[in-house]
């Protein structure tokens, strides 16, 4: 065998042997040739299929968007890539790990190269189809993971609302917008639950827990989605209130304190009856600083209280 055969049986060796998918397309989108990688993952021998159209042999490959991405190949004569952050697969393989991978398919990252005649005319395409499903995963539990860490940051463990301190974050940056936009009104409302060391005395800190769930819970019920609620500490809840003014947010208010007024929490087969305290304070441009307008609304809220609970007072 002379040197020039060994080179090509060596070539087409590395080629079939390779853990990425080639596969040679002519210009009119004809199968000429893919090797033993695209066999394996097809079932699907290249005497079966070659001539075939690439969008018959894989009928789930939009044909307008992938000669969207061939067109500048054939024309430019400069490779295309196309990572999986993009789209997950140009063709739909089961992962190469179905046992251990997480993962139903291969993820992939695909490579169009043009291939030259000898007069510099692009006839036919190269597409190089890397499996990229261990990176992928691996990169989508890290971003999971920094998501569930970014949650954990924000919100209150025993409620699932805001904590004081993302509260308080969102909390100035309303502010901020309710100075700008001083003719849009905006409620600060401030409430507490009566009595609540009776409730811990009476029934242990589990059963004070269920109470302050149980309060979540009906605030969530009554408020609305574009509402900041949280929880300020122990058994205190603030919330903002948004394009809302003073006697839209008593009407709310009255709402949420008889709600809990008729509800009880059920612990250890013991239901358990709270009230609440409300404080309201509309914005005013005489709030200066965030922590006027807090002050104001929690002011409020001990009128609430010294005036014999289970009430609403404004600023």
């Amino acid at each position: 065998m002379d040197s020039m055969a060994l080179a090509n049986n060596w070539q087409s060796n590395l080629i079939q042997s390779i853990e990425v998918g080639i596969l040679i397309i002519e210009k009119d989108y004809s199968l000429r040739d893919w090797n033993k990688f695209m066999q394996n993952h097809t079932n699907r021998a290249i005497e079966d299929v070659a001539g075939q159209s690439i969008f018959s042999i894989f009928p789930e490959l939009d044909k307008n968007w992938f000669q969207n991405k061939c067109d500048p190949v054939f024309s430019v004569k400069t490779p295309m890539f196309i990572l999986w952050e993009q789209r997950p697969y140009l063709f739909k393989f089961e992962s190469a790990r179905p046992i251990t991978s997480v993962s139903e398919f291969m993820y992939q990252n695909v490579t169009i190269f043009p291939v030259q005649n000898s007069a510099g005319e692009v006839e036919k395409l190269c597409v190089l189809v890397y499996d990229v499903t261990d990176q992928a995963i691996s990169k989508q539990k890290i971003e999971l993971l920094n998501a569930e860490l970014e949650k954990s940051s924000r919100i209150d463990g025993l409620t699932g609302l805001f904590n004081r301190r993302y509260w308080q974050e969102r909390f100035e940056s309303d502010y901020k917008l309710a100075q700008r936009n001083e003719n849009t009104p905006a409620t600060l409302m401030m409430l507490d639950i009566d009595h609540f060391k009776k409730v811990n005395d009476t029934h242990g800190h589990q059963g004070g827990d269920s109470v302050i769930i149980k309060l979540a819970d009906i605030i969530r019920e009554t408020m609305r989605e574009t509402d900041v609620v949280g929880r300020f500490g122990g058994e205190e809840f603030s919330i903002l209130l948004p394009n809302t003014d003073i006697n839209s947010a008593q009407i709310v208010a009255e709402r949420l304190r008889k709600k809990c007024e008729d509800s009880t929490s059920i612990y250890d087969n013991t239901p358990i009856s709270f009230k609440v305290s409300i404080g309201l304070a509309q914005f005013k441009l005489d709030y200066t600083t965030p922590m006027l307008w807090l002050e104001e609304a929690d002011q409020a809220l001990y009128s609430a209280k010294f005036e014999g609970r289970n009430r609403v007072c404004t600023a």
